[in-house]
């Protein structure tokens, strides 16, 4: 099925397109001027200095590529202004939260209608977080017991959902009020009022967790009945989110950080993502090549949030992080590539590292200190797969309803 999408959205992409060009003519200046350079030094013994008609080319091309976005951003509305609202197709969601994992930093910054604001659903509907008096309209069945679903990088609401496809054939994990096939059913069956955030994970973390904490302020204020217990359950990037959002409610007296609350992560790089680090030791080693240097601005094509996974920052401020706040039961689950957890060392689930995931440093003033108990891992399991794992559901369930503490992870070493 294609994808439809708004006139503002479509406007948005030729914005995009506009920029990329004029990106790809800024590098293909700066090579030009390195090779001039370097030919000029070797054949005169001097520096060289900018071609005037060559730079003005440049600019030129710059300029008409501006006038042209000037143009889609006046012509699009118009002409389209008889289309169709865009579908909330899946799809969609998945694209734009995609795409603003990646740019979303740049989208933000343009004012490009691509960049996601940030917003909490609550039964497929967006909560009016600026009307308190829709706000509490919005929320007058909500029961006392809430819980969050914060999303990774690149991925949305939609993503904590088990495909239709994929409940025919899976056993379901059962719950005390019924059969739960995800985590929003798991949720749900234990008595949770579920929310989702839908957040752009393009922005740096710190950001995103201030907003959050914000945001959770005004939810848990305008509900009918005071809040008993509320759960935070962040997969990947979401995990730091949800930490970046208790840190910020401490720091600025926000309510809802003084009520005991759980804090659950899937598969969080608590301590960073080595693939993040990668990139960044791509970009520093073309940035130390002369003549490939403008190239090192392909290598920062990512985002803020995905260079914040580089060493896992939750507060840039904080070195080394903050300690957790009292009231904050933290929780970590890992997954990992090897079969047998119990053999050999499990390293990752592709994506992050063990110790990473479960909060664990060889300095004591970063380890997160997860009580063992309230640690689990999974073994066979992939970093996107952990969402809907089985196992996954089970643990979640155990540590929300109190049961017996799940397999205990195994030893550092």
């Amino acid at each position: 099925m294609p994808i439809r999408l708004s006139a503002a959205e479509l406007r948005g992409i030729g914005r995009l397109g506009v920029d990329a060009v004029q990106e790809v003519a800024s590098l293909v200046e700066a090579v030009h001027g390195g090779i001039q350079r370097v030919a000029t030094l070797r054949a005169l013994g001097a520096s060289g200095r900018p071609d005037p008609i060559a730079r003005l080319a440049y600019a030129g091309v710059r300029g008409i590529s501006g006038a042209v976005g000037w143009v889609l951003d006046r012509a699009l509305p118009s002409a389209l202004s008889g289309a169709t609202t865009a579908s909330s197709s899946a799809q969609r969601e998945a694209l734009l939260a995609a795409l603003n994992g990646v740019l979303g930093d740049h989208l933000q910054r343009s004012g490009n209608p691509l960049a996601l604001p940030m917003r909490i659903q609550c039964r497929g509907r967006v909560l009016p977080l600026e009307d308190s008096a829709a706000l509490g309209d919005a929320l007058a069945t909500a029961g006392p017991r809430i819980a969050l679903l914060i999303h990774g990088l690149c991925m949305a609401p939609v993503h904590w959902n088990r495909p239709a496809h994929g409940r025919d054939h899976e056993a379901p994990v059962s719950g005390r009020a019924g059969a739960a096939l995800d985590l929003p059913d798991l949720l749900a069956a234990q008595g949770y009022e579920v929310l989702q955030l839908h957040y752009n994970s393009g922005l740096h973390i710190a950001e995103n967790g201030a907003r959050l904490a914000t945001s959770l302020q005004r939810v848990l204020d305008a509900l009918p009945i005071p809040a008993d217990s509320l759960v935070l359950v962040g997969h990947s990037m979401g995990g730091l989110v949800a930490r970046a959002a208790c840190h910020s409610a401490a720091r600025r007296g926000l309510a809802w950080i003084d009520q005991p609350l759980t804090l659950i992560s899937l598969g969080t790089p608590h301590h960073g993502a080595p693939l993040e680090r990668a990139g960044h030791g791509v970009e520093r080693l073309l940035a130390s090549l002369p003549l490939v240097t403008p190239f090192a601005r392909l290598a920062r094509l990512r985002s803020a949030g995905i260079t914040d996974l580089r060493h896992g920052v939750v507060d840039a401020a904080a070195d080394p992080p903050a300690a957790f706040p009292a009231t904050v039961a933290m929780h970590a689950l890992a997954a990992t590539l090897s079969k047998n957890a119990g053999g050999v060392r499990p390293r990752s689930d592709g994506l992050v590292p063990v110790a990473s995931a479960l909060g664990r440093h060889r300095h004591p003033a970063r380890d997160l200190g997860v009580e063992s108990a309230r640690q689990a891992l999974v073994p066979d399991c992939g970093h996107i797969a952990l969402l809907q794992h089985p196992q996954m559901l089970r643990t979640v369930g155990g540590w929300l309803t109190g049961g017996g503490p799940p397999k205990r992870p195994p030893q550092r070493g």
